[in-house]
């Protein structure tokens, strides 16, 4: 392991694994460490979606949506596996806002970055489109656009793939527990959850710390540090899961009363994903849960559009994040917080540079990364241009993105696979698929099924591959499996982990 290295990534989230893989691929040696597993906070608890943020218009964020609607289009042809097209059907409410309105926002979205890929938007007659089968009567006419889901916790996870494989090296449940100025750079000391100590010595520091921006750069670095130019607004979004309310593959967006929108999302071909919340949030990031409050809000929004109604006992998963958002003066509402991002690049005394990332959305985080080491690389001696923009993720090797034809490949390569595990495994893993299954042929190969859907041959892979360590790394951010788990099925997975994984974790 290197002990000395040009970049030391502090933070494995979306944007700490995106500028580690982009500063990997320039040339430059990177560590990065997390406190806890990769995602495992605002990275995986997004409504899961790549789009341009259609409600941003509204409050005149054009530069952002045309940024995020470009990159839109990257991603989707970068990782065609975890990233697909999704059309969505907004119900118009007229004393919310008027149908020229809408149509005005639409026809800015499809026009403010250039469309390869996906469909426009157009008016619809709930009478004579299949989305409006699951609506109240009441609801008529309505608009379907596009944007795309991604599964958010895989994005990180191969961004920290390709980062290791040009060289990054990847330490998670390693947290800083001191930084200080030594030489031409900083001297960090990192301790790993078996509690020995890593002295490195990094010519930068990026702090990509999410909702702990701020603290990190107050509490862990060197008090020469100044203070923060930027400042963060921490804000709760949280999310319900019920099993599916609509039997096709469109997904919602609905408008609320108080100006708030809600998602309503096909998720797994079995549930309903809705969300999100935005609340004000000031106690500890690691702590953060769903209210029971938050899980009437929306069940309520869900039941005043669609005819089948839910309640908070038919919600069978809920998950929450906080969202680290730049602070606007003056802004009262949470909801019309920016969701750009800032970069804070400090040299304190003439120490070596601290960049700082502060806010910033998940669709962004290519474009972020590549802008953070566009101004790092050069006080390193780097100038080696940016290349992300066209470079696949791992996995998404597939010719011409054609994930269609790719699944077809698939399902014929690996006949003897049951249709929904192959489905599955192909979303999940895209072309590294050949490397899951290398050493099967046949269903008595994949070893023992440790939970329902999740085979030896899969936990070992995670384990090998992706740093997997405990059952919910496996269960809730490699995979969802742990919607369908059994608490039978959670220990015999323990079990495994504890014989099978060398720093299992209890």
């Amino acid at each position: 392991m290197k002990t000395n290295v040009d970049v030391l990534v502090v933070g494995g989230g979306i944007n700490g694994v995106g500028i580690a893989r982009d500063a990997a691929g320039r040339g430059l040696t990177v560590l990065l460490c997390e406190k806890d597993d990769l995602a495992s906070h605002t990275s995986s608890a997004s409504t899961k979606l790549i789009h341009g943020g259609l409600r941003y218009l509204e409050y005149y964020e054009f530069r952002l949506v045309r940024k995020a609607l470009q990159e839109r289009e990257i991603l989707l042809r970068a990782a065609p596996h975890i990233i697909s097209p999704l059309r969505f059907v907004m119900p118009h409410v007229a004393h919310l806002r008027p149908a020229w309105m809408i149509r005005l926002g639409l026809f800015l979205y499809d026009n403010l970055s250039r469309r390869n890929i996906l469909f426009g938007s157009r008016g619809i007659n709930f009478s004579k489109h299949v989305s409006g089968q699951a609506l109240q009567n009441g609801f008529t006419k309505g608009f379907v656009y596009s944007d795309a889901w991604v599964d958010d916790a895989r994005l990180v996870v191969l961004n920290a793939m390709s980062a290791r494989e040009l060289g990054a090296t990847i330490l998670t449940r390693t947290r800083v527990s001191a930084i200080h100025p030594e030489g031409d750079g900083w001297r960090a000391e990192l301790l790993g959850a078996d509690q020995k100590t890593l002295t490195i010595h990094a010519r930068s520091i990026v702090n990509a710390t999410g909702p702990w921006a701020s603290s990190f750069l107050t509490q862990s670095v060197h008090p020469q540090l100044t203070t923060p130019h930027n400042a963060l607004r921490l804000v709760k979004g949280s999310h319900i899961v019920t099993t599916k309310l609509f039997d096709h593959h469109y997904a919602y967006i609905f408008q609320n009363p108080d100006h708030r929108i809600i998602f309503a999302i096909p998720y797994l071909d079995k549930y309903t994903l809705i969300g999100t919340t935005d609340l004000a949030y000031r106690e500890d990031p690691d702590k953060v849960t769903i209210s029971a409050d938050e899980i009437q809000y929306l069940c309520d929004s869900a039941n005043s559009y669609f005819k089948k109604t839910i309640s908070p006992a038919d919600v069978v998963w809920n998950y929450s994040g906080v969202r680290p958002l730049l602070e606007q003066e003056g802004e009262a509402n949470v909801s019309a917080v920016t969701r750009d991002y800032q970069l804070e690049l400090d040299t304190p005394d003439g120490t070596a540079p601290v960049l700082s990332v502060f806010g910033g959305k998940i669709t962004t985080y290519r474009k972020l990364a590549e802008e953070a080491v566009n101004r790092l690389a050069p006080l390193l001696g780097n100038i080696q241009p940016d290349w992300t923009s066209k470079a696949p993720l791992p996995g998404g090797e597939i010719p011409q993105a054609d994930f269609a034809l790719f699944l077809k490949e698939c399902l014929r390569q690996y006949a003897w696979l049951p249709v929904p595990l192959i489905t599955r495994y192909a979303h999940n893993y895209g072309a590294r698929i050949k490397q899951l299954l290398r050493d099967a042929s046949c269903m008595g190969d994949m070893g023992v099924e440790l939970s329902p859907g999740l085979f030896e041959i899969e936990a070992q892979y995670l384990v090998n591959v992706e740093w997997a360590r405990q059952s919910d790394d496996i269960l809730w951010r490699r995979s969802k499996l742990g919607l369908d788990a059994t608490p039978e099925s959670l220990l015999r997975l323990q079990h495994w982990l504890k014989q099978n994984c060398r720093d299992y974790l209890v």
